[in-house]
């Protein structure tokens, strides 16, 4: 793990906390690089405990939506990075997918975590899952030499949404989150704009566990998150 770099991409500034903290956190705790970009804030349709003040503006919520995905990251090891493209809907435009390819050329991620390519309760989640897809296309030049600065392809995997059998969520991979989980507290509770969305992701990860312990036969497995792998992964032996 030490050397290996992560990027995760969230349509909003929260997405990867309840998604994929624990595994960042085990990815960082290893040795590990990690990025987190927010396409958006989520500063409309997921900041609804900011609204409750009357005298609340957008600024005002974009600047305290990334104050709380700062201090997330930072539980978590990694940086932060916010694009501000704004929420409900997430239009992404050509130009902010050369510059997630940018990003992802200079950065060379060896494994990309975003939302599955469908979410029939949230139209901005299949919006950034085919931006991130396609800059990562436009990254790895179709994994041949190409006439353009390409980096090496990398892993690619769906982290798990809100509500998976809606979402064709399939888990293909469970990471063991266990000694991380203390992490992923943090990271939630930093985020205090959506804090109602902390039981349930720990709730989630209680349940991914004993999935995980159940696959495993590992007993010692407390907590785990499901991730679904979007490209074979490669091995020299089984």
């Amino acid at each position: 793990m030490s050397g290996r770099r992560m990027l995760v991409v969230g349509a909003h500034s929260a997405d990867f906390v309840w998604r994929a903290a624990g595994a960042i956190a085990m990815h960082t705790r290893a040795g590990g690089e990690a990025v987190v970009v927010a396409l958006s804030y989520g500063e409309r349709g997921e900041s609804g405990e900011l609204w409750k003040d009357p005298q609340q503006t957008v600024e005002n919520v974009k600047r305290l939506r990334h104050a709380e995905a700062e201090r997330s990251a930072a539980a978590v090891g990694a940086r932060f990075e916010a694009f501000d493209l704004g929420d409900y809907p997430l239009r992404i435009r050509d130009e902010d997918i050369d510059r997630l390819a940018t990003l992802m050329r200079e950065y060379a991620p060896h494994v990309v975590l975003t939302h599955p390519e469908r979410d029939p309760f949230n139209p901005d989640h299949p919006a950034a899952h085919a931006a991130v897809a396609t800059a990562r296309q436009l990254t790895a030049g179709a994994g041949v030499s190409s006439g353009f600065r390409t980096a090496p392809p990398s892993e690619f995997l769906a982290f798990e949404p809100h509500q998976p059998e809606l979402c064709g969520f399939v888990p293909t991979l469970f990471v063991d989150i266990t000694e991380a989980m203390p992490a992923k507290r943090e990271a939630m509770a930093a985020m205090a704009a959506q804090g109602y969305l902390r039981e349930y992701y720990t709730q989630r990860a209680d349940h991914r566990g004993n999935h995980a312990r159940r696959v495993t036969g590992n007993t010692a497995i407390r907590q785990a998150e499901a991730f679904q792998r979007l490209i074979p992964n490669v091995v020299v032996a089984l």
